[in-house]
């Protein structure tokens, strides 16, 4: 199991990942250490743990945005597959009909074919 060494502010930490997946967690660490540099900006000195469940919070609340975003789109999406069943189920229903006139249609030429013929 591959490790990575990734540095949070300032801090080094040695964390083992998947392989493969060692660009991704430099890629997380680098935007906690971000994060964690921007609250430091903002609110100075207020102590590490604080600004780590900060960063923490901020994180959740992203994600549990991205959450309900995702929630929403999917129930849009299944909204959609609806819609579109029910467009395909109408059009095949639209198409049986027209089948149905075709053959109304063809019947009666067929009727009126076989009079003149027998008037000829």
């Amino acid at each position: 199991m591959p490790q990575v060494v990734v540095t949070i502010d300032g801090k080094t930490f040695r964390m083992a990942c998947a392989d493969g997946e060692e660009r991704h967690l430099e890629s997380l660490a680098a935007e906690v250490d971000g994060r964690i540099g921007e609250l430091r900006k903002s609110f100075g000195e207020i102590g590490d743990q604080r600004l780590v469940m900060m960063a923490a919070i901020m994180t959740a609340d992203e994600l549990s945005e991205q959450r309900r975003r995702i929630a929403g789109l999917e129930k849009a999406l299944a909204e959609a597959d609806k819609a579109r069943e029910d467009a395909v189920r109408r059009l095949a229903d639209s198409d049986k009909r027209l089948v149905g006139h075709v053959e109304h249609v063809t019947e009666a030429i067929e009727k009126a074919a076989e009079r003149l013929e027998r008037r000829v």
